[in-house]
């Protein structure tokens, strides 16, 4: 049976999704909600219909799975709740110190309706949470590290678009070499967060807009700037289109842990990503678990649930048989 998929949003996200869907042929694009004049939208899929996002819950019975592809800052924390009550959803929110409210508020809304919803489903959170878990899991007697970058965030960048005065935005994450190198070393550093990380942002202003209150706004952002070392460099709309058009990202999860009757025996387990288009593989990993979400919510799974729920095999469109013989 083929899996009906509306996309909420077609930004940079949602146009990964479609690109995506292209790839497994056992979805379909119904269709594309967005807030813009459904006429300036212009899709590659032949068919999937175009409709403002207020027209959404009319569809609720031709849609299997709604994924949202707005930002974590304003935009998923009010729709993942209302849509999970018409719909299953899945997201990818990734402001990682609010996900326990956002897990009761969509599991409370999913729950009401008999819905099931997916949140914070993408690279990190995501692929990392899982690499984490199992890391964990296997070495117990260990730490965890996870270094983003270099790589520009959409979620960081978005949040800089949304601050008055500000035209564009690009934001790089930079994982520090000494930090990386003393976590290889398997020696356990006791590392802050800004001895990880850097920040660095460009910004096109307004013309007239005041950049020091830009600057200052950035920088003390609470949940993505206040706790590093954040570099502001505005620049002109021309130069962003010329250096910083692309959206490339990546990262490391980095385990070392201990085995043996007096943890004689050091481990090491590296995670990695090298991702030239960060939306269309975090788009790529969303369409995966929607076919997880369609399958859960087919045995009659309700509520929010996280990727730690979604058994791998959910992902594949290979039936068990398969699997066993070409992947086990």
């Amino acid at each position: 049976m083929t899996i009906r998929v509306g996309i909420m949003g077609y930004g940079n996200l949602g146009r990964g999704v479609e690109l995506a869907l292209r790839h497994n042929p056992d979805m379909e694009l119904k269709a594309v909600f967005t807030r813009r004049n459904p006429d300036s939208v212009h899709l590659l899929t032949e068919g999937a219909q175009v409709l403002e996002a207020s027209k959404a819950v009319s569809m609720a019975d031709e849609i299997d799975v709604m994924i949202l592809c707005g930002g974590s800052a304003t935009d998923l924390p009010e729709q993942t709740p209302y849509y999970a009550q018409y719909f299953n959803v899945i997201d990818s929110f990734d402001t990682h110190a609010h996900i326990p409210q956002h897990f009761a508020a969509v599991d409370a809304a999913a729950k009401k309706s008999g819905k099931l919803g997916l949140i914070s489903v993408g690279w990190d959170p995501g692929m990392f949470s899982v690499s984490r878990l199992y890391a964990d899991c296997i070495l117990p007697q260990g730490s965890s590290y996870t270094f983003w970058g270099k790589g520009v965030s959409q979620g960081h960048s978005d949040a800089i678009r949304r601050i008055p005065g500000v035209v564009d935005a690009r934001q790089y994450t930079i994982p520090v070499q000494k930090a990386l190198d003393e976590v290889r070393s398997g020696s356990c550093p006791q590392l802050t967060t800004r001895e990880k990380h850097t920040r660095e942002c460009f910004v096109v202003a307004e013309e007239g807009a005041d950049k020091a209150a830009i600057e200052q706004a950035i920088v003390t952002m609470p949940n993505y700037f206040a706790d590093y070392d954040t570099t502001v460099h505005f620049i002109s709309k021309e130069e962003m289109e010329r250096d910083h058009s692309g959206i490339p990202h990546g990262g490391f999860v980095i385990h070392t842990g201990k085995t043996g009757a007096e943890n004689e025996h050091n481990h090491t387990i590296e995670y990695r990503l090298t991702l030239d288009s960060n939306p269309e593989f975090t788009s790529s990993v969303l369409v995966a678990y929607a076919r997880a979400v369609y399958r859960m919510a087919k045995e009659g799974q309700t509520g929010c649930k996280t990727v730690f729920d979604v058994a791998p095999a959910y992902l594949s469109a290979k039936d068990g048989e398969q699997l066993r013989a070409s992947m086990l």
